[in-house]
């Protein structure tokens, strides 16, 4: 028995910083559909939330991003849906799913997703599954509670979906629709005959007004400074971009956006793998799915698409060895994939992909016939889209017109597979010559931290860096007329080796008696000292800045162990200085958050 589509939908919303959320949508409106069930799958700032009340069901897909913030692609939702006048049974008869994807390292662990759930069922949505709250940091990363949350999902729309649509599977032995539509005009050596074809390949949007993801800032870099030691275990980069002429500002605590593109030497290694050749040119178009396609995607060649557009040296999705499964004629490959493609087979596809960090080059090799075989209609099926970087600007505008600078770790490590693994933009943005003229795609966000307006202390903990947007905010304090105590607590390994700005810190400190720099060396010495011990050493005036004087704290850096080991000694602080019960000094923390008094910014 075959069932027809039915005339009902079930919209899967995503909000989504990095790619992840939206992958996990499609993932799951992939597999509504084969209950021969409509699924669009949209970011939830692109739903018209006017429609939400005439739904039946809706899936929500969220990440939490900075110190617990709502990823951009939704926060037009989220604002309407906190507005006050909206009545307390707004959405009666709409039954809702919510997916939270976190990071357990992280202070504020999946709280988009426990408030958006929270927030519909305020205004009467019912619950068709419970909250799903999956964590990065299992060891089967998020998929350890996808899989069963996603199987209970299509359990309760069978069981409450109130037509008639049958409960028979298409069976997923074909290949779905292509995500955009993927048309091969012809070779790049004939594209002179073609000028329609030339436009195309040119449209830039320079003209538009606001400078954005989809209409970036095209720069190129100034400086590209090593600032750790030769002999230091990691390469990390003073990048300074040039901003004079061009209309951009920004201020501290706000994040500089990159587009990334994979190196050439790798691009030209992907060519020798797949069956495609480089000087094709494709024109992308929208699919019958309903994504929206990105702008500044319309024509160009394979290389071009490759060299700054799809990634390539990611760790693959599981759909990706879905499709694999679907293009082979080896049965053994065939075999192989269909493991990697069931829940059990995850503790495979961890061994052999995510453990290994594979890329997507390195999985194509071993499935050469799947390989040979692929299709270029599915290229973005495959292929996901570079997602931006974000990185925290370590620079003043004011200090330094024309200029906006970050630092940067170069991410570089080793698995147990032959080649190190590398962080896609660090090693590109490291690789560029300043005034070589190489284009860089930037725009500006607003970051999670949010410096005080009014004149007040102000007590910075930045180790490694975590102290970028710390040197912004000190670049930008020490030319004003303040009277207010500037506190940093940063933390490196050597003096000799990682103290990136020792020389800058000692210069402002003699110009500037209000700045106090506190730095933790934690290899120089037997034991080990971090910024929480130089935070110990200085409980008297932190209390004192606290207590008395209305201080700002703020802490920037790794996820890992840092920022829970600071706030514990925040709080010890307030207990021995403040004379205070454990009780008391919680509560005194949780009144700092709530008045942003205390603002956290991390990364895993």
């Amino acid at each position: 028995m075959t069932s027809k589509l039915s005339d009902e939908t079930i919209p899967i919303l995503y909000g989504s910083q990095t790619g992840t959320a939206e992958d996990i949508a499609e993932r799951i409106g992939r597999e509504i559909s084969k209950r021969h069930i409509r699924a669009p799958v949209l970011a939830l700032d692109d739903y018209p939330i006017s429609k939400l009340i005439e739904e039946k069901i809706v899936v929500f897909v969220v990440s939490t991003t900075g110190q617990g913030d709502p990823p951009d692609n939704m926060k037009k939702f989220w604002m309407f849906l906190l507005r006050k006048n909206l009545p307390e049974d707004s959405l009666n008869g709409l039954y809702i799913a919510v997916l939270g994807l976190g990071d357990s390292s992280y202070l504020k662990f999946n709280f988009i997703g426990k408030k958006l759930y929270r927030r519909l069922l305020q205004l009467g949505a019912l619950s068709l599954t419970p909250l799903g709250l999956a964590d990065d940091q299992h060891k089967l990363g998020l998929d350890a509670v996808i899989d069963p949350w996603v199987k209970s999902l299509l359990t309760k729309i069978s069981e409450v979906h109130l037509l008639d649509v049958g409960n028979d599977i298409c069976l997923n032995d074909k290949l779905p629709p292509p995500k955009y539509f993927v048309e091969v005009i012809d070779s790049a050596c004939d594209l002179c005959k073609y000028p329609q074809k030339k436009d195309l390949l040119n449209n830039i949007t320079e003209n538009s007004v606001s400078i954005d993801r989809w209409n970036p800032l095209k720069t190129h870099i100034l400086r590209n400074e090593r600032k750790t030691a030769i002999d230091h275990f990691q390469d990390v980069r003073l990048i300074s971009f040039d901003l004079k002429d061009k209309n951009l500002s920004y201020t501290p605590g706000d994040v500089l956006m990159v587009r990334p593109c994979n190196l050439n030497e790798v691009v030209r290694h992907f060519f020798e793998v797949v069956p495609w050749k480089s000087d094709t040119i494709v024109k992308v178009s929208p699919g019958s799915s309903g994504a929206v396609l990105p702008s500044n995607i319309h024509c160009c060649t394979l290389e071009n698409l490759f060299l700054n557009h799809l990634s390539i040296q990611a760790t693959p999705k599981r759909y990706f060895f879905q499709l694999l499964s679907l293009f082979t004629t080896s049965e053994l490959e065939k075999e192989r994939l269909n493991e990697f493609c069931s829940p059990e087979g995850q503790e495979d596809l961890y061994e052999y992909c995510y453990r290994m960090k594979r890329n997507y080059i390195e999985v194509l090799q071993d499935f050469p016939v799947a390989c040979s075989l692929l299709k270029i209609e599915y290229l973005f099926d495959l292929f996901p889209i570079m997602q931006p970087r974000a990185f925290s600007i370590a620079s003043s505008i004011k200090a330094k017109p024309g200029t906006v600078e970050i630092i940067m770790a170069v991410v570089k490590y080793k698995t147990k597979m032959i080649n190190p693994r590398k962080g896609v933009c660090s090693n590109w943005l490291a690789s560029l010559i300043p005034d070589h003229k190489d284009i860089i795609n930037i725009w500006i966000c607003p970051g999670t931290i949010t410096f005080p307006k009014h004149d007040c202390p102000i007590i910075m903990v930045g180790p490694g860096t975590g102290v970028a947007p710390f040197r912004s905010f000190i670049e930008e304090q020490t030319l004003k007329d303040s009277s207010s105590d500037i506190i940093l607590f940063f933390g490196c390994r050597n003096k000799g080796g990682d103290d990136y700005f020792n020389d800058e810190w000692s210069r402002l400190m003699i110009q500037n008696s209000r700045l106090k720099i506190f730095t933790a060396y934690s290899r120089d010495q037997a034991e080990k000292i971090y910024v929480y011990h130089k935070m110990v050493e200085q409980g008297e005036l932190i209390w004192r800045l606290i207590s008395q004087e209305n201080a700002h704290f703020f802490i920037a850096g790794n996820s890992k162990n840092m920022p829970n080991d600071v706030i514990n000694t925040l709080k010890s602080i307030l207990e021995v200085h403040g004379k205070l019960s454990q009780t008391e000094a919680e509560k005194y923390f949780k009144i700092m958050e709530s008045k942003r008094r205390f603002q956290c910014e991390t990364w895993s």
